[in-house]
């Protein structure tokens, strides 16, 4: 049996169709409602966690701090889980993933954390104008806000998001307009999409399977990056340093899969990663687009996986 710890469930409906075409059990595990008792027994021996940050824009943010704590708490029953509690702990802080960067040696955004919106002009001192204020915890750009100038920051209502947390970070200029998203699995290069937002807003989410038509909302509430677009994607061949720059803060983040995301800086030439997605939808229509479906590549890596956790047992 395989537990699905999950929040939005139109992002998993192609993941639950493969465990059901190839005739795996597993148990849905909605986040937004777990119990958590200390003396259960019974748990599946595989728990795949797929939890949101970006959670309390659908109602659901009660499970984005109870996700870590039973994370811990599985982990600690000897649960094979993937993308654990030390993988989500850096999917829903910023803060944490910046020291990733410096400790990677990879180059990044320069970013000040702040925990009161009093301090942001000071944070802001020293950095290289536009800026961006980039809630802690976040998802699918939710709640990122650019600034011009000093005045502009100055004069904002700033919302440091749902831990009252924040990076006031340098918003470099991307060569062609292009970020790149590298997907990793199991400690491998997956597959990397380049995207081309209109940078008008932050929505950077390559999957649009929850997408409705223009003004409609989907049962489970708005979108983090409502409304969405229609971006511009194509598969991309990174460069063999891009790649293993990804595969080292895959590795740092303790991510079994996920995506990092990177760009080139306009100025200087350079590869600038700024977001470590525990959390990674596949892009959709992925077969078109990337050549393979890479949901069949993860259940792949599924089977394995709960195999190795009854051998263990």
């Amino acid at each position: 049996m395989i537990g699905i710890l999950y929040e939005h469930p139109e992002w998993f409906l192609l993941l639950f169709s493969e465990l059901e075409r190839r005739g795996i059990a597993f148990e849905r595990m909605p986040a937004a409602r777990l119990l958590l008792d200390p003396e259960r027994d019974g748990f599946p021996a595989l728990v795949v966690n797929r939890m949101s940050p970006s959670a309390e824009k659908r109602g659901h943010g009660n499970g984005i701090f109870t996700v870590k704590d039973y994370l811990v708490h599985l982990e600690e029953r000897g649960v094979d889980v993937v993308n654990g509690w030390r993988a989500y702990a850096v999917e829903i802080s910023k803060a944490r993933q910046l020291d990733l960067f410096r400790r990677t040696g990879v180059a990044y955004p320069r970013a000040r954390v702040i925990n009161h919106r009093s301090l942001a002009i000071e944070a802001a001192h020293g950095l290289e104008f536009p800026v961006v204020l980039k809630p802690n915890i976040g998802g699918s750009g939710a709640g990122i806000r650019r600034f011009d100038s000093l005045d502009e920051l100055a004069a904002a209502e700033l919302d440091l998001g749902s831990d009252h947390t924040a990076l006031v970070q340098e918003f470099l200029p991307a060569e062609e307009g292009a970020i790149v998203r590298v997907e990793v699995l199991d400690g491998e290069f997956l597959y990397a999409i380049r995207i081309f937002p209109d940078f008008s807003s932050f929505n950077l989410c390559p999957s649009d399977i929850c997408r409705r038509e223009e003004g409609a909302r989907n049962d489970l509430g708005v979108c983090p990056a409502e409304p969405k677009k229609q971006l511009r994607i194509e598969r991309y061949e990174p460069p063999r340093e891009a790649i293993d720059g990804a595969l080292a803060l895959a590795g740092a983040a303790y991510l079994d899969v996920g995506g990092i995301e990177y760009l080139v800086n306009e100025r200087d030439g350079r590869i600038c990663y700024y977001d470590i997605n525990a959390l990674s939808n596949f892009v959709t229509g992925a077969v078109d687009v990337v050549g393979f479906d890479p949901t069949a590549r993860f259940v792949d890596y599924l089977e394995r996986r709960v195999a190795a956790s009854f051998r263990a047992r």
